[in-house]
């Protein structure tokens, strides 16, 4: 009971966050996440014997939030243009430098304070490896939210998560026979993997196919602006057709990349020894218990949009 209530609430104030909060807000409340996750994340560090920098993780992943925040920005400006997935590859996958090349030797010089210095190493590893796994795939959110109908495709990419989790729980429980990884979460099927596969393509064609509608739905409860001086009854017929093969692929891999999500978070709490990243939100752990998934999935659904999806959530002149 506890973890449905816990869904009933915090699904509405995402959906209002992602569609109605402007950007230094949104970019305030994802960074809140990424720092509760961050915690998390130390936590189990610590608890397999790593000895994090944890004020230097804090510190890039404020700086992170803070690039992701001026790439929102940049973005919010630019409305239905063609070349919008290539900006977006060029500030996020090149923007990024500084951080990316700096952080670990900075992280390889105070690992030099580890005693002992068979530490030093291992710990700046571990230390690093949260600003890819944590900040640069929450930063996707910042980045994708402001741009048109962004909040709407980060909706369908969630709801795609969500669906699967839900779809491999029930169909693992009914059908479930064959281990898909008994060493690191022994309930886990493939039967129940592959019914997440298929109850996220089966959800993606569907959204897909009625994202006009859908779009206008929004639009008429005053949580999405279809588009300037554009009627919400006349939107539906003016995004552009999504080819089925597009969808069933899209929705395949971020439903795989959201399966190894879990499974890497599984892992990490198995090998710390312990049951939940956290117990933040009764009947759900930790955040980083709810996030897991979609950690893996985000960064599928950016390459995604650069790579075609975001003319299909754009509307046509």
């Amino acid at each position: 009971m506890k973890r449905v209530i816990t869904a009933v609430i915090l699904i509405p104030i995402v959906i209002v966050a992602l569609f109605k909060a402007p950007l230094w807000l949104f970019s305030l409340l994802v960074f809140a996440v990424a720092a509760l996750a961050t915690h998390e994340y130390l936590g189990i560090a610590k608890a397999q014997g790593f000895q994090p920098m944890v004020a230097a993780c804090y510190f890039f992943l404020t700086l992170s939030f803070a690039v992701f925040e001026i790439i929102g920005r940049l973005l919010s400006t630019m409305r239905s243009d063609a070349a919008l997935g290539g900006f977006i590859a060029m500030l996020f996958f090149a923007g990024l430098p500084a951080i990316t090349l700096l952080s670990p030797l900075i992280f390889l010089l105070l690992g030099l304070r580890r005693d002992p210095l068979s530490q030093a190493l291992p710990s700046a590893a571990a230390s690093y490896l949260l600003l890819p796994y944590v900040a640069f795939t929450l930063g996707v959110l910042v980045v994708l939210q402001p741009v048109a109908n962004g909040a709407l495709y980060l909706l369908f990419l969630m709801l795609l998560v969500w669906c699967g989790d839900i779809a491999a729980y029930y169909v693992g429980r009914a059908m479930g026979k064959h281990k898909l990884a008994p060493r690191i979460s022994p309930g886990k099927t493939w039967e129940g993997a592959a019914g997440s596969v298929v109850g996220a393509v089966v959800l993606g064609v569907l959204l897909f196919h009625y994202l006009g509608p859908i779009a206008s739905a929004f639009a008429r409860v005053h949580l999405l602006s279809v588009g300037a001086g554009i009627p919400a009854a006349v939107a539906p017929w003016l995004f552009p057709h999504t080819p089925v093969w597009f969808v069933v692929l899209f929705a395949v891999c971020v439903n795989v990349a959201a399966q190894l999500g879990d499974l890497v978070e599984s892992a990490l709490k198995r090998g710390a020894g312990v049951k939940d990243s956290g117990a933040l939100l009764p009947g759900h752990g930790g955040v980083l218990d709810r996030i897991d998934a979609l950690l893996f999935a985000l960064p599928v659904g950016l390459i995604f949009y650069v790579a075609g999806m975001a003319k299909y959530f754009a509307l046509s002149s």
